[in-house]
């Protein structure tokens, strides 16, 4: 055990709690229970860390104080939600009750968590127990007492920190209403406790790896009213940074507050970051720049969060059978969530997820029977496997390409039960041809279709069949190479790499061509493949 930790302990101690954070962000954010998050609490949780630990990386000073200071501007940085912003400050506490240790004993720990406490309570304009604040002040006050009445080591203080968190999470549904009816603990303080629990494990020299149950049960809420840090307006959520000379902190909390509700700011004399609810961002936005040059804008609609999240977490609530797929593309995700799939897990072509990956979503969705669509054939294998990891009952339909997952996903009938589901999805796979185009990585003989590195490939349901210099020619080849009726429905899903206006062109030469059908352009978003083509 260590009882005096370097700079580059305290920093890998951090990054296995991140580590440990990430393997359990589904059940946090399966808690959140806002009705308008900023987005998902143990996501942002997580992105924020990620931003610590990488700022963390980049000193090679082996004092503590060095390695916090790190941290604590990292977490400024790349704060990201309420709980992210929090999260921040209390890092900034740590580092500046640290500003003068070379190494890290459990007595400064326990120093360092009070100060901790201290900066998230004056980051939060109306604090509220039963959050995330509520637990780093318990965790803090164990902690003091522990090193006041033992003085002793860190593995032991650390021991004591997330006993207290632990327990501090449990209680929270007495201190907060909303938690109470949801059935459910405080999401951001259940992030903080894991994240302790983490550094704790490392300490033991423990494993980082399979995620811990968060709670008993978890359930969704049907209206949950808006609690967490006095919130009760919607609005605009306006999150910014301020970057400049002798800015007055005390004076920008003042006034930011005086503009909204919700209100975090925090910071020091040269960089402030801003979270607001606001019905008047632009107000908001140009008085800030008044005080020095903004960075990191977002500003997003919170009316219209939080009705899409009611009706989310409705439709959610009311599912027998719950549908998880395989991804790639922001836009392609977009589709499938509008379809009413539980979870996208992200991965497909050259990123394919691992069987832990796919059991954390099936674990996570809100149905105790799942049906899995893995969309790629180097899918199905670790798919397969979840159906033996969990006591949920789970069934693989083995589409191979996203045009399949997307025919399986419109055949589905939330009202039928999971078998006539199962056999309905896998019914529809005949019903659908997929194309695609990509670029070709290697030369290359295939069934006697001689390939050069870099020529446009073309490949229909997963066999190349076409290579060319022009990514419209290879398209128009692929169609010559099946029968199409003329009223079929023809889906174009263009890529990453692909601007609207070529997709447009393409959309308009197969409209030409199919005149009687009905032909589709979306934006998939997809990395590596040019277009992603569902014939039908």
């Amino acid at each position: 055990m260590v009882s005096y930790g370097s700079g580059r302990q305290f920093r890998d101690m951090f990054a296995a709690a991140t580590t440990w954070l990430g393997e359990n962000v589904a059940s946090i954010n399966a808690m959140n229970v806002f009705p308008v998050p900023d987005g998902d609490t143990g996501t942002n949780m997580l992105l924020t860390m990620n931003a610590t630990m990488e700022e963390a990386r980049q000193t090679a000073d082996d004092k503590v104080s060095t390695v916090a200071k790190a941290m604590a501007w990292g977490a400024l940085m790349g704060a990201r939600g309420n709980s992210g912003v929090i999260l921040s400050q209390i890092f900034r506490g740590m580092a500046l009750e640290l500003e003068d240790k070379d190494t890290l004993s459990g007595k400064d720990f326990a120093s360092a968590m009070v100060q901790a406490s201290s900066y998230a309570y004056k980051a939060v304009s109306k604090p509220v127990e039963g959050t995330i604040l509520t637990v780093v002040r318990d965790a803090s006050t164990a902690a003091q007492d522990k090193a006041d009445a033992e003085n002793g080591d860190l593995p032991a203080i650390l021991e004591t920190v997330v006993k207290a968190a632990e327990a501090s999470v449990a209680r929270t549904p007495n201190l907060l209403p909303i938690l109470r009816e949801t059935g459910v603990v405080d999401a951001g303080g259940q992030g903080l406790y894991i994240l302790l629990e983490g550094a704790l494990r490392f300490l033991r020299g423990e494993e980082i790896t399979s995620p811990k149950a968060a709670v008993e049960e978890e359930r969704l809420p049907l209206e949950p009213e808006m609690a967490a840090l006095g919130e009760h307006q919607y609005g605009y959520c306006t999150e910014f940074l301020i970057q400049g000379q002798a800015l007055d902190l005390l004076k920008v909390r003042e006034k930011i507050t005086d503009m909204g509700e919700s209100t975090l700011v925090v910071g020091d004399e040269s960089t402030i970051r801003v979270h607001v609810h606001t019905f008047d961002p632009g107000g908001t936005l140009s008085y800030a720049t008044s005080m020095g040059t903004l960075h990191q804008v977002r500003i997003q609609n919170i009316d219209e969060q939080h009705q899409e999240f009611r009706a989310s977490r409705k439709a959610l609530a009311r599912l027998n059978v719950a549908v998880v797929v395989v991804a790639l593309g922001e836009g392609i995700h977009k589709v499938f969530k509008s379809l009413g799939v539980s979870s996208v897990v992200s991965g497909g072509q050259t990123m394919n997820p691992s069987t832990q990956e796919l059991l954390k979503a099936v674990e996570a969705a809100p149905s105790d029977k799942i049906i899995l669509l893995p969309n790629d054939k180097n899918v199905i294998l670790a798919a397969h496997q979840v159906e033996n990891l969990t006591t949920k009952k789970v069934s693989v339909v083995p589409t191979t390409t996203v045009p399949q997952g997307i025919a399986a996903t419109l055949a589905f009938n939330s009202e039928a039960s999971h078998d006539e589901n199962v056999a309905a999805m896998e019914k529809a796979l005949s019903t659908v041809r997929t194309l695609e185009v990509c670029i070709a990585v290697r030369s290359t003989e295939i069934n006697g279709l001689k390939i050069t590195k870099g020529q446009t490939l073309g490949l229909l349901d997963g066999q190349p069949v076409v290579a060319g210099d022009e990514r419209v020619d290879v398209i128009h080849q692929l169609f010559s190479h099946l029968e199409v009726g003329q009223d079929s429905l023809i889906t174009i899903y263009y890529g990453a790499c692909v601007k609207q206006a070529e997709g447009e062109k393409v959309a308009q030469s197969l409209r030409s061509r199919f005149p009687k059908g009905e032909v589709e352009l979306i934006e998939g978003s997809q990395p590596h493949y040019n277009y992603i083509i569902s014939v039908e």
